[in-house]
């Protein structure tokens, strides 16, 4: 399958919905329409900090997103980068989507000039695990979360 990788364009509105719904069914997420268009008007805000890439198969269709950022560094004293979100239709997977997404990622960070790129994927998630560990090291970070 031959896949490209671009930026997010208006047109893409339904297609990435259907993604994201995707990926946030598997993380048992619930996924309102108000926090779509939320997502979805911070992708297309250029003053907002998130940002989005996406995978597109031969005829154009999107058939992975990837949401990153920029975030502080304090013990850098830099920007690096974060992948809050990356999912691809389970219909095409393997198709090398996500390799692409993460190499499209990994070359805006060294034009931006990011040190490194992180982010987090459940214990549980396997597949996407398999793709990690070809793509970049397993870090030593144990994450916690509180909430107020």
């Amino acid at each position: 399958m031959s896949v490209t990788i671009d930026r997010l364009k208006d047109s893409d509105k339904a297609d990435w919905r259907r993604l994201y719904n995707g990926y946030a069914a598997f993380y048992k997420m619930p996924m309102t329409d108000e926090t779509a268009e939320r997502v979805w008007g911070w992708l297309h805000d250029a003053e907002h900090v998130q940002e989005a890439l996406v995978a597109r198969d031969a005829t154009g269709r999107v058939i992975g997103l990837a949401h990153f950022r920029a975030m502080p560094s304090p013990l850098r004293g830099a920007y690096a980068g974060f992948l809050d979100d990356l999912f691809v239709d389970p219909d095409v997977r393997g198709s090398g989507a996500a390799d692409k997404l993460l190499d499209a990622l990994n070359a805006i960070a060294a034009e931006r000039g990011w040190p490194v790129i992180r982010w987090i994927t459940a214990d549980n998630n396997y597949r996407a695990r398999g793709v990690y560990d070809r793509k970049a090291t397993r870090s030593m970070w144990i994450t916690y979360e509180m909430k107020p």
